[in-house]
């Protein structure tokens, strides 16, 4: 296993939680989300949504949810993952009342007032390939990222310190 490979974190409370393939993951309690990557629990944040879950965070579940995206402006990434296909919402291939326009009338409303962006994958493996891939760049632009500090914050230690080896 590498080193600087991300540990995906699984919110305890995720009932079906995705099976991923590629990077390891394991079960924690989340503030804000279903998924995260250990050590960026605050900065990274998927929330995962079944259609008929959608369907329910926009109808009857619609403050409870709206607080979950609220929470989620705080990230630097953060993504809504619904697992099928919009056109599933468009011809209602859900349980209840909710006219389909309603709902992604309201889902379009949610991306643009929460500043997270809606993605649709069709089947749960796909969605779990998402997942690990936007897990792997994430965490390794926050490397690259940490890299960077510790070599400029270092830099100018080391020419200090050549410079007093220098005049001695």
């Amino acid at each position: 296993m590498n080193a600087n490979q991300p540990t995906l974190i699984v919110d305890s409370r995720e009932q079906s939680p995705l099976t991923f393939r590629t990077l390891p993951s394991e079960r924690g309690t989340l503030q804000t989300g279903d998924y995260s990557v250990r050590g960026c629990e605050d900065l990274f944040a998927i929330e995962r949504k079944s259609l008929q879950d959608l369907v329910g965070s926009v109808t009857t579940e619609r403050g409870r949810f709206e607080r979950e995206l609220h929470r989620l402006r705080g990230f630097r990434f953060k993504r809504l993952l619904i697992v099928g296909a919009e056109a599933e919402i468009e011809s209602h291939r859900y349980r209840g009342n909710a006219n389909p326009k309603a709902v992604l009338h309201s889902l379009r409303a949610f991306e643009v007032r929460y500043d997270c962006p809606v993605v649709w994958q069709p089947s749960p493996v796909l969605a779990a390939n998402q997942v690990e891939s936007w897990a792997w760049w994430f965490s390794r632009e926050v490397l690259k990222a940490a890299e960077g500090i510790a070599t400029h914050a270092s830099g100018p230690a080391r020419s200090e310190k050549s410079q007093m080896e220098t005049n001695t």
